[in-house]
């Protein structure tokens, strides 16, 4: 009887081992197959403009010459703007929900802060479009002019839309996402390590500082390259405010686009195959940048785990 149960308790191991490795094979699989999907289906571009591609700042469907670098730095721009508002202000935000706000009023604002990444990208984009943009138009964007207009970068008129517009919106969109991870992870710090700190004195900033933070180092990490990696990818909300436009500026109040909103706004109207498959080769790009992020995070956390262990 005891062997009966022993043979069907290893059966179940094994079934529940072989099913969690499918699962997890299926990850590399699965974008795997995407990567010669989009070199497959962007073989016509890649032949015709090579790692011109990359360099040429020419889209022009009428003669058929196509460049990726407009796009590219579009998404550079706004991906950078958004990273540097999101994560010092969802660390600040994290921190207070942790460490010094009430159990209650703790939980009350991280509710309200997941509750934002519920709201449909698109929703941003028309709030940004119609409320947003009118008010960095008449508001915002004359205040860097009259105080910063002598750097290019807040030179032009304010139109309310454009690459500094989008980059305030990504980061209101993935501000939820680095706040609530790293949340959760400064509240796994453990309290004794944190109360040993307390009781030889230590201030709440150098507990914060010399506890807390070094301890989350990797979640904080891991919560902004999630970030990042839905601030390169969001479509809609960009599409609305960055005025699709295939020019290069040094303004950011200049419009511009991004490689998500080029294949949201002409995906639809590529007749012709080699208008299709330069869409599809920014698909490509974007993809790599991403993979190429991740794996420059991986490589960051283990020469950082290393050190530690040394």
């Amino acid at each position: 009887m005891k062997s009966t149960r022993k043979t069907a308790r290893r059966k179940g191991d094994s079934t529940f081992k072989g099913i969690t490795f499918a699962a997890a094979l299926a990850i590399p699989l699965l974008m795997a197959g995407i990567l010669v999907e989009l070199i497959r289906n962007s073989r016509l571009s890649l032949a015709e403009f090579g790692l011109g591609f990359l360099t040429s700042n020419v889209w022009n469907p009428v003669s058929g010459q196509f460049g990726a670098l407009s796009s590219v730095f579009g998404t550079a721009m706004s991906t950078a703007i958004a990273m540097v508002i999101a994560v010092p202000l969802g660390l600040v935000i994290a921190l207070f929900l942790v460490e010094l706000a009430s159990p209650r009023v703790s939980a009350f604002f991280g509710t309200a802060i997941e509750l934002l990444a519920a709201i449909p990208s698109i929703i941003y984009g028309m709030w940004g479009l119609f409320i947003f943009a009118p008010f960095m138009a008449n508001y915002v964007q004359p205040l860097f002019q009259k105080t910063l207009g002598f750097l290019p970068l807040f030179q032009g008129p304010p139109l309310g839309i454009g690459i500094l517009t989008a980059g305030i919106i990504l980061a209101f969109m993935i501000l939820p996402y680095i706040s609530s991870v790293t949340r959760d992870v400064f509240g796994m710090v453990p309290v004794v390590v944190k109360e040993a700190a307390y009781g030889i004195g230590a201030t709440n900033w150098e507990v914060t500082r010399g506890v807390t933070l070094p301890y989350s180092l990797r979640g904080i990490v891991g919560a902004g390259f999630l970030g990042l990696g839905r601030a390169l990818g969001e479509t809609m909300a960009v599409t609305f405010v960055i005025g699709n436009n295939h020019h290069i500026s040094a303004s950011l109040f200049a419009s511009g686009n991004s490689i998500a909103s080029t294949l949201a706004n002409e995906f639809t109207e590529a007749s012709e195959p080699l208008y299709l498959s330069s869409l599809v080769e920014l698909g490509l790009v974007l993809f790599l940048i991403t993979v190429i992020f991740q794996a420059a995070a991986q490589g960051w956390l283990w020469s950082i785990r290393k050190k530690l262990a040394t």
